[in-house]
Formats: C-alpha cells, sequence, structure tokens
C-alpha cells in the first residue's frame, strides 16, 4: 500500500524522540537484560521450550517474554488507545534495534546482527515501496510516496523511482561513520509509468513495477530497464477495457501445469477501494477488490482471490504453494482510520492447476499500523512492514520478533547476502542477518 492521506506517512510522530518513546511505553513492565536459551540457537526449528541454558542478547536486541505483559491491570495502567499513534515499546529502546518475543527469531538474526540507518532525508518520503534488488550491479530500486506525505507528489506530479548501491552502503559500513547517508540516485522515466507503487523481479533482465496511475493515465504493469535511458514496456494496463484500481503490489509465481512442466504467472493486487481515489490523484474505481493473475506469454488476466477490504501486499512460498494477502482496510485515506477494520494477513492454498486462492484463513493481525509489503524467507518465515517497522512471523503465524524502525516502513527487500533492506520513508536501514530471501525466478 501506500500512504493513505498521509497517514502512512506521518514520519515526525511515528519516530518521536527517545524520551517520548518513554511516554508511550506501557507501565509495569521489566525485561531482564539477559534471556535464556541454549547455545545452538541458530539452528533452525528450536521453540521455546528447549530452551535449557542461558545466553546472551546480541547487540542492538531486547527480549520481552509475551507473558510480561499478558496482564497489565490495575486503574492506573496506561493502554495504548491507537495502534496508528502509539507503538509497543515496553523497555523504550531508542530505534533502531531488534525486539524479540520469541527466541527463535534469534535463527533469522544469527549470531551478530547488526541494523543501520544508511539513507536519509527528512523532507522528502523517497523510500517507500516497490524495492527490487538486482545482483548484477549490487543496487537496490525503489519508489517515493506516491500521493502521501512528504511524497511530493499528486494529481499534478509523479512519483519517482530510485536506487542505492550496496557497495557504497558496505564503503560507508567499513568506515565506521557514527552517520551514515549515501547517494540516492532517481531514474529518468517516461511518462508511462505513472505512481509507481510495486515491484519485484529481476524479470526479463527488467525492473517489474506495478504503478497506480494518474488522473486519466491507467495503472498498469511494466517492464523497465535499470540502465539508463530506461526504456520502457507495458505488459498490461486494463481489464478487458476497464481501467484497474490502483495497482498495488506484484509478484511472479512459478507453479507446475498438469503437463508437468514449469510456468510463472504474475500475481497483482490493485488497492481494492482504489488508493488514488482516496489520496485524490485517480477517478472513482471501477472494479471489485480483489487480486489477479496475468500470463505475461498469453496476456490472459483471472481473478485469483476476492472478498477483500482493501487488499494490498503479496508474497509466496518458495514452492508457490502458499500466498499471503494482506488487507489493510483500517487505513482509509479521507475516510480516516477505522481500527475495527482488517489490519490482517491471510493464507491461502494455491490449486495446483487453477492457481486460485483457496482455504483462507487469518495469518496474522498486526498490533501497530497496518501491514504492507511483504515477503518470505527461505524457511517460511513471513515479514511484513508496518507501523513500527519489519514485523516477522513464523509460518504458524507466531510473532517472532520486530526490525523496530520506530517509523512506518511499507516494504523490504532480501539481498543474495543474508541482508535486508527496509525501506521507511524518510529512510532506508539495512540488516545483515542470517535468513537468506527466496531468489528470484528465471529468466
Amino acid at each position: 500500500m501506500v500512504d493513505l492521506n498521509g497517514d502512512r506517512g506521518r514520519h515526525e510522530r511515528k519516530s518521536p524522540s527517545t524520551s517520548r518513546i518513554r511516554n508511550m511505553a506501557i507501565s509495569s513492565i521489566f525485561i531482564c537484560a539477559v534471556a535464556y536459551g541454549v547455545a545452538v540457537l541458530a539452528r533452525d526449528g528450536l521453540s521455546s521450550s528447549q530452551l535449557v541454558k542461558p545466553f546472551k542478547l546480541p547487540a542492538q536486541s531486547v527480549f520481552i517474554d509475551p507473558k510480561s505483559f499478558a496482564v497489565l491491570g490495575g486503574t492506573n495502567t496506561t493502554f495504548r488507545e491507537s495502534s496508528f499513534d502509539t507503538f509497543f515499546n515496553p523497555t523504550s529502546t531508542a530505534p533502531p534495534f531488534f525486539q524479540i518475543f520469541d527466541p527463535s527469531f534469534l535463527s533469522i538474526l544469527g549470531p551478530n546482527p547488526s541494523i543501520r540507518e544508511v539513507a536519509s532525508n527528512a523532507t522528502f518520503a523517497f523510500a517507500h515501496e516497490a524495492p527490487i534488488y538486482v545482483a548484477a550491479t549490487d543496487e537496490v530500486f525503489f519508489a517515493s510516496n506516491d500521493g502521501g506525505l512528504l511524497g511530493m507528489s499528486d494529481l499534478e506530479h509523479n512519483n519517482v523511482v530510485g536506487k542505492i548501491s550496496l557497495k557504497d552502503v558496505d564503503t560507508a559500513l567499513a568506515a565506521n561513520d557514527s552517520v551514515i547517508n549515501v547517494p540516492v540516485t532517481f531514474l529518468d522515466l517516461p511518462d508511462t509509468i505513472q505512481m509507481t507503487n510495486g515491484g519485484t523481479g529481476p524479470y526479463r533482465s527488467s525492473l517489474l513495477l506495478s504503478t497506480s496511475g494518474r488522473g486519466p493515465r491507467p495503472p498498469s504493469i511494466a517492464l523497465v530497464n535499470p540502465k539508463a535511458p530506461h526504456n520502457v514496456t507495458v505488459l498490461l494496463d486494463n481489464f478487458f477495457g476497464r481501467q484497474f484500481n490502483s495497482l498495488n503490489d506484484i509478484k511472479r509465481a512459478l507453479h507446475h501445469l498438469v503437463s508437468r512442466h514449469t510456468h510463472a504467472y504474475l500475481f497483482f493486487s490493485p488497492y481494492a477501494h482504489s488508493y488514488g481515489f482516496l489520496i485524490h490523484f485517480r477517478p472513482n474505481p471501477l472494479l471489485p477488490n480483489q487480486v489477479y493473475r496475468f500470463d505475461p506469454e498469453s496476456g490472459a488476466v483471472w481473478v485469483v482471490a476476492t472478498d477483500f477490504d482493501k487488499c494490498n501486499g503479496i508474497a509466496f512460498t518458495a514452492d508457490g504453494k502458499t500466498a499471503y494477502i494482506t488487507d489493510t482496510g483500517a487505513a482509509g485515506g479521507f475516510l480516516g482510520f477505522n481500527q475495527t477494520e482488517p489490519a490482517t494477513i491471510y493464507a491461502f492454498d494455491v490449486d495446483a492447476r487453477t492457481h486460485v486462492f483457496k482455504n483462507r484463513r487469518v495469518f496474522a493481525y498486526v498490533d501497530t499500523g497496518i501491514p504492507d509489503g511483504l515477503q518470505v524467507d527461505l524457511k517460511g518465515n513471513v515479514y511484513s512492514g508496518c507501523g513500527d517497522g519489519v514485523q516477522v512471523w513464523n509460518d504458524e503465524g507466531t510473532l517472532l520478533g520486530k526490525f523496530f524502525s520506530g517509523m512506518t516502513t511499507a516494504n523490504m527487500v532480501f539481498t543474495t547476502r543474508g541482508r535486508l533492506v527496509i525501506l521507511a520513508e524518510t529512510k532506508i536501514f539495512v540488516a545483515d542477518i542470517a535468513a537468506q530471501g527466496i531468489a528470484p525466478i528465471s529468466p
């Protein structure tokens, strides 16, 4: 998703000072500096019931036992009134840090994790969505906020696609400077690319983007050459003659067909109630809130899932058998927030023959903001950008921990080296961890 009516982009409000974070903390919760576990926690599949020896938490991390806040009670206890305005940070730890709720999160982090801010611009939400890692050049591409606060884009102005070099990041990290702000390069793209919001790839050696459209210009799926002059090939811009609602996220999934060969389809989710309409840069939506499958070889489009409030992020397990969709109905643009509406991730089985998403079930409900972009690692853990950073669940939907940035995070992307690049609107964070992302499908 993107930032609805500025709701997802109120960065100054969502990145308070340490003292303000302390004021927002839930009272009467005290966490020990040392948690207990086993020396072999880095192995896969350990649960808290297997913990027998003490272990020391890695740097930049805190452990919060869920039992410590299961009962708050008391007439003097401060409860959170809003998932959008306050965080759950009972230790009042200054971000960024790793907030651990289940010791198995340590196997994701590894023995020596780190998280650092590597780029920032306090006046411009330059790092919002569509993260794509291009291994050939060791660069991460992304889009600025389209239509929200600090996005510098609206009905009359397009958003932009930028990139950073991870070689520059490594150089800056090696210098061990206290403040890192690597250069951001913006691409000069043609007018066929309007309000980029989703991205994946590389696909056919290109960036695969989904756009929200702007004014009468239609939302689209397009290939963009990552190298200048950044030529564009539009693959899809309508559903049997009707414009899509604002396209949001996109993923490519490989599925085994009955003829025993494999075929890759594109799956994309228009923002169900039309994000562009809710932020006044697109006309009223014409289609229901649903997720589509697109075959770029034949040009055919199918609906594979429906009945969402506002479908948003999308991701698949490595085998393509399970799909995850976020529903961000709690954020309604000019309609305001409604905490009784979904801030929910749903899981689906992907039908082996039709690829329809079936057996819908609740996977997770987030405690802060809304779940936006999604990624899945090789072990099946699910990552989502939320109101306080990146939250991580195991494949059973248990919240393991957070990459707590203290500000809205719309999306993130794995590189090939156990590195997670986190887009936080006015900042980019890089987390070096043990978990590995799912490699892009070739070509």
